[in-house]
């Protein structure tokens, strides 16, 4: 079955470009010029991906408005900013409120499309990995890691992860006490990004456990080398 991907893009002529360019890739297509009909239709039925962009008409920042929106209604579909704003403040405030990438308009198409492929392939080997391995559910004291359904829980308790930040606590917890690099860490998290961005995503994944348990410590950075999971009993 064909992958459904919403685009969420003010002008019309970029809308269309990106549109008529993921069609000809066998994707299907829903495009949205604002916020209010992009949110009534994921309400009815949510894509398989989302490409937003910040500003949407007169509403500046309603592309990430709309990722709160989508996020709350999904934790784990996958998110992608594509947007004319390039600032550090912009892509450190898309990755806080849950997007898994961020992107500016003048990236290649090829390079736009491969990103894409990355974050749908993501989710399509959840279950044939699962099934490989036969180890659907990871347990590291009181994680636990639910790789069919991308849930993670601490303590029996519910911690609501983007699919990026599921893959990458995934990269830590599977092998505690071992030092993941930053481009390891990618690798395994399936994320081509640089590494304010990798950062970015540590720091909300710990903001999410300390949400859950304000004791939460088991993300340790290393510094100069990367990060690890705490590989004590706890």
């Amino acid at each position: 079955m064909s992958r459904r991907i919403a685009i969420v893009e003010d002008e019309p002529a970029i809308r269309a470009n990106y549109a008529d360019v993921l069609a000809r890739q066998g994707y299907v297509v829903a495009a949205y010029d604002n916020r209010a009909a992009a949110l009534a239709a994921f309400r009815t039925r949510l894509p398989d991906l989302a490409l937003i962009d910040i500003g949407l008409g007169d509403d500046v920042d309603g592309g990430f408005a709309l990722c709160r929106d989508l996020r709350a209604l999904s934790p784990t579909v996958p998110i992608l900013f594509l947007t004319a704003r390039d600032s550090d403040f912009d892509v450190v405030a898309g990755l806080r409120i849950g997007a898994d990438d961020y992107l500016t308009k003048d990236v290649s198409l090829p390079h736009l499309l491969a990103r894409v492929a990355a974050l749908l392939r993501r989710g399509d080997l959840v279950g044939a990995r699962a099934s490989a391995t036969g180890d659907e559910v990871i347990t590291r004291g009181k994680l636990a890691l639910d790789e069919k359904r991308l849930l993670a829980l601490w303590e029996g308790k519910r911690v609501d992860l983007t699919l990026t930040e599921f893959w990458m606590v995934h990269a830590l917890a599977r092998f505690p006490g071992h030092v993941k690099d930053r481009d390891s860490l990618m690798r395994d998290a399936r994320i081509v990004v640089d590494d304010s961005t990798v950062t970015s995503h540590v720091k909300r994944i710990r903001r999410k456990f300390l949400a859950v348990d304000p004791a939460f410590d088991r993300i340790e950075t290393v510094y100069g080398m990367g990060y690890r999971w705490d590989a004590g009993v706890a």
